[in-house]
């Protein structure tokens, strides 16, 4: 990561003329300022307000980066995240960036000029050489991005096997998937779990499979496009439960018996999943306590402490309500 003393020398000038430029403080030449903007902007480099003064102290901030705050699954992670920063005297700023690269880069670029201790990444925009450069410690929440980055998860392609075996065990002939983004890790081994169960099923076909993006709206439009290709389906598995209530809503549309002719199982455990009717048969994760290890082990890196492992995996549960028969 570039240093001011590495545009000082690009721009050839002193490093105090450099933190005139960057402070707007005292006369600095015309040419010689673009000078110093035209290396700032080669090298990359991320003026740090509050390191320019204070430059081993620590600002006690930390920010939980999510995809989309609509979803309550974000929201009980970041009441987790939230109940131990404040234990440890840290604050949290909460972003979400819509799952939109830009809007990420965008946060990051503002929060690191302000000086922050550590980033929990719930989303899943950046690379891993990216969150690298970040040059502050990382953790990663419900996305796996790489073997070398802390990760907080759930075990995603045991809980989809459980979920659509359980539809199996309750009679189900033929099960659909409606999946999460394509390459977003999660979501791929939610998939291969059902994949897992299926594949091999004299009825399976991959146009059982479509994406609904973790979208309300999208995995209604999924689920009706299922139903027209497939009107013996009697089994749909979602790969969040947001998703599944999307799905729900179509059924239930078409006027459709659940769970007497349709069986839904979702994915999370959110809390919204007991306040649709019928109730939401899900895979549950283990979502406060996700929070909790993350913050934790974000706030270790932070001081310096050794981190007990890289990388958890959480159990799920198979939650039974009124979806499923």
């Amino acid at each position: 990561m570039a240093t001011i003393k590495d545009v000082s020398r690009l721009a050839g000038v002193s490093v105090a003329t450099v933190s005139r430029v960057l402070n707007q403080k005292g006369y600095v030449h015309e040419d010689t300022e673009k000078k110093v903007m035209n290396a700032i902007r080669e090298l990359d480099y991320i003026p740090n307000d509050v390191a320019r003064s204070l430059t081993k102290k620590s600002a006690k901030m930390l920010a939980l980066l999510v995809p989309d705050i609509t979803n309550p699954f974000f929201n009980e992670l970041a009441r987790a995240v939230e109940k131990v920063t404040q234990l440890y005297g840290y604050a949290t700023i909460l972003c979400n960036s819509d799952d939109t690269p830009a809007n990420e880069k965008q946060y990051i670029h503002a929060l690191k000029q302000k000086y922050i201790d550590g980033f929990i990444l719930a989303s899943n925009t950046l690379s891993a050489e990216e969150v690298q450069q970040l040059d502050v410690p990382v953790v990663t929440l419900d996305r796996t991005i790489s073997d070398t980055i802390p990760t907080v998860a759930s075990d995603n392609r045991e809980g989809a096997r459980q979920g659509v075996q359980f539809l199996l065990d309750r009679g189900c002939n033929k099960i659909a998937h409606i999946r999460g983004p394509q390459q977003l890790s999660i979501a791929d081994e939610r998939c291969q779990g059902y994949l897992d169960v299926v594949q091999e099923t004299a009825w399976f076909s991959p146009d059982l499979i479509f994406e609904g993006n973790f979208n309300l709206n999208q995995a209604t439009e999924a689920a009706n496009r299922l139903l027209d290709r497939h009107p013996d389906l009697d089994g749909i598995f979602a790969g969040n439960d947001i998703m599944a209530m999307g799905a729900l809503r179509a059924v239930q549309k078409r006027g459709i018996p659940v769970p007497d002719r349709m069986q839904i199982v979702g994915f999370d455990g959110i809390s919204l999943g007991e306040m649709v009717y019928p109730e939401l048969t899900t895979i549950a994760q283990s979502i406060y306590e996700m929070g909790l290890l993350a913050a934790r082990m974000l706030i270790k890196m932070i001081e310096r402490k050794p981190l007990d492992t890289m990388h958890y995996k959480l159990p799920v549960e198979l939650i039974r309500r009124g979806t499923t028969r």
